[in-house]
């Protein structure tokens, strides 16, 4: 996979155009309006509102740059063969040592979010699933120590 790539998932690139138009739409005129009544208010120099208003519409802008470069040098991932884990496979894995059942799916690195279960494909995890079967076992260096998980599914 390229370094220039930004790999994304269906649900990935969905997520991100929306988030766009929300930026460049209602999030634009609320800001924008929020500016125009901070500047009715006098004196700019001290007026907190205006200065914490231009601050969101910079980051905003920002990332409305970002969004639109990653969406340049996006390449969208189905996972259409369930042999092997690829980009966009779920696979529930056994932790070996805890008999403890966890689900993961595998994304590219700007959807990954840990809180709901998704790993980057180059996160220690992810690259050592990456290839894999149902049925094999893998090991991850992590800060406590060796993990060993049973690769169960594929989905």
């Amino acid at each position: 996979m390229s370094n220039d790539e930004i790999i994304l998932t269906p649900e990935g690139l969905a997520s991100l155009e929306q988030e766009l138009e929300e930026l460049k739409g209602p999030r634009r005129r609320e800001l924008a309006e929020r500016i125009k009544v901070a500047i009715s208010y006098g004196d700019l120099k001290e007026n907190s509102e205006y200065h914490s208003a231009k601050e969101e519409q910079a980051f905003m802008e920002s990332r409305i740059l970002q969004i639109d470069r990653m969406l340049k040098k996006v390449r969208v991932v189905e996972n259409a063969d369930h042999s092997k884990v690829s980009v966009g496979a779920v696979v529930v894995l056994n932790d070996v040592e805890f008999a403890e059942k966890i689900e993961y799916r595998i994304v590219g690195p700007s959807e990954a979010d840990a809180n709901n279960n998704k790993i980057s494909y180059e996160s220690p995890l992810g690259s050592a699933l990456m290839g894999k079967s149902v049925g094999e076992t893998i090991s991850v260096n992590a800060p406590i120590g060796v993990i060993t998980y049973e690769l169960l599914e594929i989905k």
